[in-house]
């Protein structure tokens, strides 16, 4: 394990490494803005380690760069300009750190191969700039757990790449040059070889935070949870169908959940709690037959949950929070009929049973009349027959 600060490598002046990768060490103080400028490399990889400062400049001149990974590294301040200079870049990773400012827009004009964005858990503020719509090649974008205000751009449906249902390779793959150092008699040559780095990122996967590598290239992911963002969620979002997660929860967002949101029948994990969201939930969630995560929780939604072996799968805790929303897995929807099994299994009308329950008065009342005409009818006759009337009284 490697400690101390990073200053030993601005003693190489000239270094032959295609990448760097320092990750997960105890490397302390600041980034040293001397030893980039003459190196070519495509990969550095710092995350984890107890470094501070801000990213220096000297960053600009790794013209071959193409995954730049410090995350949780104590880095404050804002993105150097310098970066953009990095056109090749493919993988971002500057999350959890104190990075500040806003998002520069040149991050959607001058990387036109980025793959994934990762700026999470910073102090970025100021709105999304709609220049990341033009990031074509994009497959994973989380700026969430930052400052950021306004609205979602309508033209996130531009992520083309999201809205592919296909993957052109599990892994993301970058093939690296570095030199070798052939010695040959007295003499010394250098010549070019190269190599291919598969990286990994830190992903929010169903509410976990997991590691991918092998696998990385298949995840299409938008999180923008625990952010200032507020408006409607934009129905051109319904547009990425390849997206897998979408998480926007913990926001100020307002409006109805997008009756298109069906679309996304891709969809693993969807998080939607903690907004201002109303009216119903769309029918078509119903569709979603591959969602294994949902949270709807603390909204102000209403009416009935849409009926589907896949929404009343979902615990009561997906949708509490929500006063005027009924149906399962929560409590019944008022004017919801109340059924009494009969004997047979079927159900019985109030008219059956009041008819059960009058044949014993019929019955009764039958009897007594018949008893009352019965005895009189003899009595009558008695009275008017004397002949009989005097044998039954002799006998």
């Amino acid at each position: 394990m490697f400690c101390g600060p990073l200053s030993f490598l601005c003693a190489k002046k000239d270094n032959p490494l295609g990448y760097l990768d320092l990750s997960n060490n105890l490397l302390s103080g600041s980034i040293p803005d001397c030893w980039m400028k003459n190196w070519r490399l495509t990969v550095i990889n710092l995350e984890n380690n107890n470094l501070s400062g801000i990213i220096p400049n000297s960053v600009g001149s790794l013209a071959l760069l193409k995954s730049l990974r410090l995350r949780n590294t104590r880095l404050y301040g804002e993105l150097p300009q310098s970066l953009k200079n990095c056109t090749e870049l493919k993988l971002l990773d500057l999350g959890e750190n104190k990075l500040t400012g806003i998002i520069p827009p040149w991050l959607g004009e001058r990387f036109k191969s980025l793959i994934a964005l990762r700026l999470r858990s910073n102090e970025f503020h100021g709105n999304i700039p709609s220049t990341l719509c033009r990031q074509q090649s994009l497959q994973i974008l989380d700026l969430s757990l930052n400052n950021i205000s306004g609205t979602i751009p309508s033209c996130l449906n531009n992520l083309t790449a999201m809205a592919h249902l296909g993957s052109s390779q599990a892994t993301i793959e970058f093939i690296y040059i570095y030199a070798v150092l052939d010695y040959t008699g007295d003499s010394t040559s250098q010549m070019n070889a190269w190599g291919t780095y598969d990286d990994h990122l830190l992903v929010i996967w169903k509410g976990v935070e997991q590691e991918y590598g092998n696998t990385l290239g298949l995840l299409k992911v938008i999180d923008l949870s625990s952010n200032k963002l507020n408006g409607k969620i934009p129905r051109e979002i319904a547009s990425l169908q390849g997206l897998i997660t979408l998480n926007l929860s913990r926001n100020m967002l307002t409006g109805s959940i997008i009756r298109e949101i069906g679309q996304l029948q891709r969809l693993e994990s969807l998080d939607l709690s903690t907004n201002s969201l109303s009216g119903e939930i769309p029918k078509s969630m119903a569709d979603l037959s591959f969602l294994g995560v949902l949270d709807l929780s603390n909204n102000n939604l209403s009416g009935r949950i849409p009926t589907s072996t896949q929404l009343q799968s979902f615990n009561a805790s997906s949708y509490l929070g929500n006063l005027g929303l009924c149906g399962a897995p929560l409590n019944k929807c008022p004017g919801d009929e109340i059924t009494r099994p009969r004997n047979n299994g079927g159900s019985e009308s109030s008219t059956d049973r009041d008819e059960e329950l009058s044949e014993p008065l019929w019955f009764f009342t039958g009897m007594a009349a018949g008893f009352v005409i019965g005895f009189w009818g003899v009595l009558g006759a008695l009275l008017i027959n004397r002949s009989w009337r005097y044998s039954i009284l002799g006998s």
